[in-house]
């Protein structure tokens, strides 16, 4: 699928404390097929819950898939589980 980058995807985080040392965060991933699983465990291994997986799209190519999350509590252990999802899928670093 061509985009030019004003009409691109984005993957969303959004981490919130809620007191001196716990946090909320919630978002949604932009992946491909072969990010879904990967991403999904390691976010329920840091204890950061799958809350829906679907695409807003129809003929995209490759296939996009949205999956949301949540997740309440420590907010080293969240930001390290989002670190470890956002490891699992095929960024370019720039």
């Amino acid at each position: 699928m061509f985009s030019v980058p004003a009409m691109g995807v984005a993957t969303a985080i959004n981490l919130q404390a809620t007191g001196a040392t716990t946090a909320v965060a919630t978002g949604d991933f932009v992946l491909i097929a072969s990010e879904e699983n990967p991403v999904a465990r390691a976010l329920r291994a840091n204890g950061i819950a799958v809350t829906a997986l679907h695409s807003h799209m129809l003929n995209e190519n490759p296939r996009l898939l949205f999956m949301h999350f949540w997740g309440e509590g420590d907010a080293v252990k969240l930001a390290r589980g989002l670190r470890a999802a956002l490891d699992q899928m095929d960024i370019k670093r720039t």
